[in-house]
């Protein structure tokens, strides 16, 4: 993790790429690895004086870290030290108030959750602790009652976890670090042979070093094997490897001892003059400041004997060895280790325009992947959704590990897996559940090479859907984008980084406010690795706080699956039609979004016609709810022929679907009786084959609340009483087919063959994690009487294969539907 210290080093110029730190296996105190991630240690010490010879007098040897996996660095299962041992702390009776005391011992300011069931994975050792109940005050765990040190009932599959605010408390320090052995594996990265190589990002080749003891270390290639670089590139962010040039490696060696055995002649030693002209330089010499880097830096190569399997997901699981003493001999009969790696696609050097949706521009490809990730709001990240029998669907996370993760993230094109997520982290499916208990090798090349058991509805549910974190490689997007002004890190005006211009500087500027909305809002969070959009703002002029008023970037025009705004469409030249810094583009954004999915069975088990007098249509007319040849009716005489059905939506995202307007400008319906927060929440319509609309039918939001929920999940929303309106994640608001405004008015359409489409949040006005399940399709046949609705299915539920073959759908010659 780069600190405010670190990320002005010269390396970042070169682009050199590092990964987080591991401990190697078998450590001191033998516990599991973490990987690409560092423990959190701190002391439960409170302040005291500090004794001669820097020891501190009294002292309790009780000390806590986070750990467990996965996890961000302010949450994980609780350990303590305790006797010497680390243990857990047993989930009986736990309670917020106990997660306040850990918190504040580990140095955050507070807690905003805890966890049970051993979410963060199950520990080892002792379990220290059981029944504890603190009061929130305590200043530290011993403060708590408790059965007593290691008197427990509890097994490891109950081990706690706490989840903290993150903001530290202010001069807190980890004081009381626990030392260990040197057999610690620190940052990893590749450093470029050639310094001058302005070549863009990312670093595919180079040296491989390891951060030691504050330093920079190489790693002796004698041995190295295509397995040890297929780990290196995987912990990079690269799904593969490539053999390297060595004898290109080894002229820079040869240079580098060249270098140090030149002297430069004394005052006594003068070099003869040769009579034919000056004496003609060496290729190295001609090349000046081109030198290769190894040429002119001192190497220190302390690992050796690195050998790996190959599907490690971390150096650090693999055997490796220190050099010993001040190894000035090391490495003798060999060099630095040399990695070569092959990019993605998503990450290919020349690629244009790309980002996320650069894969969907290559159909062979598209139409041969069988795996895909849903739901996360960076590259690399999401739900594991597979596809069988041209119906995606999701895994369950029973057994699932990094060995399986790293076998998905590897087959999309990134790294190894950084964290193998379970219990629908990234947001639930909908639909089948394909894989259950997969059991990857590792070296597997897709998913479904992996042995795994036929899945049951008993076994599994959504709430258990797999997901992955894969490591990624560097690409610098976040040093061109910055926010400004706002009340947090996760808002603020926008500023992007241009240049160089004319003069051959960078410069920053804001972006025009005209046109910008969710989804270029989306691009920009992720741009800038704060997750998902809350907001896009096409004024800001309350985050008036910086001096850059120049705008730079107008017409920004993104589908919302770009990785930056250089990939969205935009004007070639600036045409703001609003100017001033008013006007500049902002974004708040969150680490979680909601996602919202109608449930297409429900549809088609619901849909019929109905001919409704037009003297029960009064309200309904008011509200735009029929055709317009409904203006020309014989009121309030005749019927509309209404195409009926219920929608189930749910919401299977991370976070609330809330109506972005706040209920001061709620619209109030005297004739429906209610407010509506949102004009226009679904749009209905009925389309031919082709595409062409023939009816259509919108329906606003009469009242967005919980109708029901899961197990376990409490409701939130009710618009009785002018109630706050919204979902639950977890929940789902159901319109029944009886209700005003639930259907489309299909009074004109002749009989035929027909796509019934529902589009959820249409206008995109409320963020989501994923806009391209929020439309559902259905086929029907519609013979002037009766209407017969199949095959009915979320937009992005079938394979490319099949969804062209629904469009092109001949149609149905009778009521028998196959």
């Amino acid at each position: 993790m780069l600190t405010a210290a670190t990320q002005d080093l010269p390396w970042l110029a070169f682009g050199w790429v590092t990964t987080r730190p591991a401990m190697k296996p078998g450590g001191p105190w033998g516990l599991p690895v973490l990987l690409c991630g560092a423990w959190l240690w701190v002391s439960a010490a409170q302040p005291s004086t500090q004794a001669p010879g820097g020891q501190t007098q009294g002292a309790p040897k009780l000390q806590l870290r986070l750990a467990g996996y996965p996890r961000k660095h302010n949450e994980g299962r609780i350990e303590v030290f305790y006797s010497q041992e680390w243990g857990t702390i047993c989930d009986d009776d736990f309670t917020l108030a106990n997660a306040q005391v850990l918190c504040r011992q580990l140095g955050f300011v507070a807690a905003t959750g805890w966890t049970h069931s051993a979410k963060y994975g199950k520990g080892v050792g002792r379990i220290w602790l059981d029944n504890v109940n603190c009061g929130g005050g305590e200043k530290s765990i011993e403060d708590c009652r408790s059965r007593g040190w290691g008197n427990s009932d509890c097994s490891h599959e109950e081990d706690a976890g706490v989840v903290c605010q993150d903001e530290r408390l202010p001069g807190f320090v980890d004081s009381n670090v626990i030392e260990t052995e040197q057999n610690q594996l620190e940052e990893f990265r590749l450093r470029p042979v050639v310094s001058h190589a302005k070549r863009p990002l990312p670093v595919t080749e180079g040296i491989v070093e390891v951060r030691h003891r504050g330093s920079w270390a190489q790693i002796c290639d004698e041995g190295w094997s295509s397995r040890n670089s297929r780990v290196v590139c995987g912990m990079l962010g690269f799904p593969a490897e490539k053999k390297v040039n060595r004898n290109f490696y080894k002229r820079s060696k040869r240079a580098a001892k060249a270098a140090k055995g030149r002297r430069r002649p004394g005052p006594r030693q003068r070099r003869p003059k040769s009579r034919s002209g000056p004496r003609p330089r060496r290729r190295e010499e001609v090349r000046g400041p081109q030198r290769l880097w190894g040429a002119r830096q001192q190497l220190n190569v302390r690992l050796h004997s690195v050998a790996c399997a190959g599907p490690e997901v971390h150096l650090s699981l693999c055997s490796w060895e220190f050099y010993k003493g001040n190894a000035s001999g090391a490495c003798r009969g060999g060099m630095p280790a040399v990695v070569s790696c092959l990019p993605g696609p998503l990450f290919a050097p020349g690629g244009s325009g790309g980002g996320l949706q650069k894969r969907k521009r290559q159909p062979q490809q598209a139409q041969q992947q069988r795996v895909r990730l849903k739901g996360g709001a960076k590259p690399g990240e999401g739900r594991v959704e597979v596809l069988k029998d041209g119906v995606w669907g999701t895994v369950c996370d029973d057994r699932w590990g990094l060995a399986s993760a790293s076998v998905v993230c590897r087959e999309l094109g990134f790294g190894s897996a950084k964290e193998a997520l379970t219990g629908a982290r990234m947001g639930q499916g909908m639909g089948q559940i394909h894989l259950n208990e997969v059991q990857c090798l590792g070296s597997e090349k897709s998913l479904w090479n992996c042995p795994s058991r036929n899945i049951t509805q008993e076994d599994c549910k959504h709430s258990e859907d797999a997901a992955v974190r894969c490591n990624v490689p560097y690409m610098g997007y976040e040093t061109k984008i910055r926010l400004s002004g706002g009340r947090s890190p996760f808002e603020g005006r926008i500023e992007v980084l241009l240049g160089p211009g004319r003069n051959g500087s960078q410069r920053w500027g804001l972006v025009c406010g005209d046109g910008w909305g969710t989804l270029e809002a989306m691009v920009a969070c992720r741009q800038l690795g704060l997750g998902f959009a809350n907001h896009g703002l096409q004024e800001t002029w309350y985050w008036d706080a910086s001096n850059v008023t120049e705008m730079v970037l107008s017409g920004v025009k993104c589908t919302g699956h770009e990785m930056t705004l250089s990939h969205c469409a935009h004007h070639s030249t600036v045409s703001c039609r609003k100017t001033g810094t008013r006007f500049a583009a902002g974004v708040i954004c969150s680490e979680t979004a909601s996602d919202l999915l109608l449930h297409a069975p429900l549809v088609q088990e619901t849909a019929y016609i109905e001919d409704r007098p037009l003297h029960m249509l009064y309200c309904a007319a008011e509200e735009n709810c029929l055709s317009s040849s409904a203006q020309n009716a014989n009121w309030p005489y005749g019927h509309r022929r209404l195409l009926r059905f219920s929608s189930q939506i749910h919401n299977n995202g991370r976070a609330d679907f809330r109506p972005k307007a706040g209920r001061h400008s709620w619209v109030w319906h005297e004739c429906h009786g209610h407010y509506h927060s949102m004009d226009i929440f679904t749009h209905y319509d009925l389309l031919t084959p082709n595409g062409t609309k023939v009816a259509e039918g919108h329906k606003a939001s009469f009242c967005l609340e919980d109708t029901e929920c899961e197990e376990e999940v409490g409701k939130r929303y009710e618009c009785a009483n002018f109630g706050e309106q919204g979902i639950t994640v977890g929940c789902w608001d159901l319109y029944r087919h009886d209700i005003d405004c639930q259907w489309i008015d299909i009074t004109d359409v002749k009989a035929g063959n027909y796509i019934l489409q529902v589009v959820i949040n249409p206008r995109q006005e409320v963020a989501e994690s994923d806009f391209t399940n929020n439309a559902m399709k259905c086929n029907c046949k519609y013979d002037g009487h009766r209407i017969w609705v199949h095959s009915c299915h979320i937009g992005d539920a079938l394979s490319e294969e099949a969804n062209r073959r629904f469009e092109q759908y001949p149609g149905q010659l009778n009521n028998q539907i196959v």
